[in-house]
């Protein structure tokens, strides 16, 4: 839920500029903060002790079924 009180304000800012006529260069801070979030999602993500090989075994075996349904919904839309 916290998550929506800022974007719900940051809607309603955009919305009141533009009426306003007022345009601002936001893509540095934009950048910026992207950045952040995936730096923090890293080290979040590293934090997490997982069997590496597990893990690749799982990630292999969806990769061929997601692929192998993929050519087998290919070859019933022809």
């Amino acid at each position: 839920m916290n998550i929506f009180i800022p974007l719900i304000a940051g809607i309603v800012a955009g919305y009141v500029m533009r009426k306003a006529g007022r345009r601002f260069k936001i893509d540095l801070p934009v950048s910026a903060s992207l950045l952040a979030m995936v730096f923090f999602l890293g080290v979040k993500t590293g934090e997490v002790h997982v069997s590496g090989l597990w893990l690749f075994g799982s990630s292999l075996l969806f990769a061929i079924f997601t692929i192998a349904g993929s050519l087998l919904l290919a070859g019933v839309g022809r």
